[in-house]
């Protein structure tokens, strides 16, 4: 907490008041895709309090979403510009900024609560999910056994474009899982990512999501 809101003080560039507080989800209560990303970016997402919003990585990721019919519009500046998800939650599985962007373990497992609250109010319409990255992939699967799903053993490896499917141990809908690379400056400023690759990601989120109906 001490880092989060010191990082508001960081940067002379931004004299905006910063939002400095845990991150909420983002998108509509009733979604059928999910996307779960890292953690609140300092200047971004810390900034403006919305997911993905205010930094290269969201701009990264909201273009992809608007590209294939998942955002209305393909940029996010701040919580008030008039940004909506289609059909489509954001969460993290850390809600404040940490140190450097690289969130801990402790951090992890202090935040999963809140995870796993969002996914079981989910759970009666979640269809697909969109992991960004091998951190969230991890911090995600235990959460996701314990909100109902059966996940495999040995777990699945997080890799970009692979596809899982977990069955409901209640007999409802399945759930499938697609992981995509972390829309990073990173990985996409080096081109390990490019615009194609996350909407292909998305495409089959949709798809999977329109024939679970």
């Amino acid at each position: 907490m001490a880092w989060r809101e010191a990082a508001a003080t960081q940067s002379r560039a931004r004299p905006e008041e910063y939002w400095a507080k845990p991150v909420p989800g983002f998108g509509p209560a009733d979604a059928r895709i999910a996307v779960i990303g890292l953690a609140p970016a300092a200047h971004g997402s810390n900034r403006t309090g919305r997911m993905f919003t205010g930094d290269r990585s969201g701009d990264f990721l909201f273009e992809a979403l608007h590209a294939v019919g998942l955002a209305s519009q393909p940029q996010a500046v701040s919580r008030d510009d008039g940004m909506r998800l289609i059909d489509t939650r954001m969460a993290a599985p850390v809600r404040c900024a940490p140190p450097e962007n690289k969130p801990t373990p402790e951090e992890r497992d202090n935040c999963r609560p809140w995870l796993a609250t969002e996914l079981e109010l989910l759970r009666p319409t979640l269809r697909a999910v969109v992991v960004l990255g091998a951190f969230g992939w991890q911090a995600l699967l235990p959460v996701l056994s314990a909100a109902g799903w059966t996940v495999p053993k040995p777990r699945p490896v997080f890799g970009h474009g692979v596809e899982v499917v977990l069955p409901a141990a209640d007999g409802g809908p399945p759930l499938t899982l697609l992981g995509c690379y972390h829309v990073s400056p990173h990985n996409t400023f080096t081109g390990r990512l490019t615009q194609e690759m996350v909407r292909d990601v998305f495409r089959r989120a949709r798809a999977v999501a329109d024939d679970q109906e």
